[in-house]
């Protein structure tokens, strides 16, 4: 495997490189930073590659006084090769060429694995202040925002049959439960449902919606939401989601975290199969991912889901683009 600078060809598949390792933000276009990087006299971006696939890159360059790293990524695939510090050790061999003495970088706090790997290829933290100004309003806006990035592998389960195992009874936690259908339910008590369920595990595409379009979901005959009470108080919820024709979503389910670990989960989920298989739908699905409850995909599959497709991608964190706080 060689090193060698970019290519006008490359540079698509560097840019995938970058976002699967999670080094893209909002506010810096991957691909304007390639072409202002290959346009300087200064400045070099060094791919090795293994075969066709780019399995490790660096951005350098020299602004006249130190050199600086950027966007060092190492496929997931080649980790644990030594790749990392082989691309390292060729830009700093060619910033020794351009006659630079000292080459830098900056880590993000709690950014521990980066900071462990760069103190394992022998560099040292330094005591500085690092200040700025956005020059870009634009960008500096998008970075006030955050754009931290999550690894999210999300499991698309289903069933086409009801299941022939029998419903487990409802558990005994001291408390009657019962479960009912919220027929029309108001904005403030869906996202009452929705925030608490979901907050533990990141849940934020219903926050993102306004009061008209999340009314436009909930209020729809085709979707059903059924409440879990566990003495007269909300315990969990379900939603059926009926609006393409044959096959029944359940979009959304769950319980408050005051009751999880009860038993009421295995039961819940019974309840919500057995009365989605009552419009003897094609087909009945289901998705978790890797943020949920981690007992999630075990439950659903005890319940007869079965796997047919898994998915891995990044995720804006809603800890930090405002959906989940407060915005701008």
């Amino acid at each position: 495997m060689s090193i060698y600078p970019i290519a006008d060809g490359d540079v698509s598949a560097l840019i995938a490189l970058w976002d699967a390792c999670g080094l893209i933000r909002q506010w810096n276009d991957p691909a304007t930073d390639i072409a202002r990087a290959r346009a300087a006299p200064k400045a070099e971006i060094f791919i090795l590659k293994d075969g066709n696939t780019i399995a490790a890159s660096v951005m350098t360059g020299s602004d006249g006084h130190r050199g600086w790293l950027y966007y060092l990524a190492v496929a997931e695939s080649h980790r644990r090769q030594g790749l990392g510090r082989k691309v390292i050790r060729h830009a700093e061999d060619w910033l020794r060429g351009q006659g630079v003495p000292k080459v830098e970088l900056m880590i993000r706090p709690n950014n521990e694995h980066a900071k462990g790997f760069y103190e394992a290829t022998d560099y040292k933290m330094e005591p500085r202040l690092i200040m700025s100004r956005w020059l870009d309003r634009d960008a500096g806006r998008k970075a006030a925002r955050g754009d931290r990035k999550l690894k999210v592998t999300t499991t698309y389960l289903e069933m086409h049959q009801r299941p022939k195992t029998p419903s487990v009874r409802p558990p005994s936690i001291g408390l009657p439960i019962v479960l009912l259908r919220a027929e029309k339910p108001s904005v403030d008590f869906y996202r009452f449902l929705y925030n608490t369920v979901g907050g533990p595990w990141l849940w934020y595409e219903r926050r993102a919606l306004n009061d008209v379009s999340l009314t436009e979901i909930i209020q729809n005959p085709l979707v059903e939401i059924y409440v879990l009470y566990a003495g007269g108080t909300p315990a969990g919820f379900a939603e059926l989601d009926r609006r393409v024709a044959g096959e029944i979503e359940v979009a959304y389910f769950g319980l408050l975290p005051e009751y999880t670990g009860r038993g009421l989960g295995k039961w819940l989920l019974d309840c919500t199969i057995d009365t989605a298989w009552r419009h003897e739908p094609n087909r009945l699905w289901i998705h978790t991912c890797t943020l949920d409850h981690p007992a999630a995909l075990r439950l659903y599959q005890r319940g007869g889901f079965e796997p047919y497709k898994q998915e891995t991608g990044h995720i804006a964190d809603p800890r930090h683009s405002g959906v989940m706080g407060t915005k701008e």
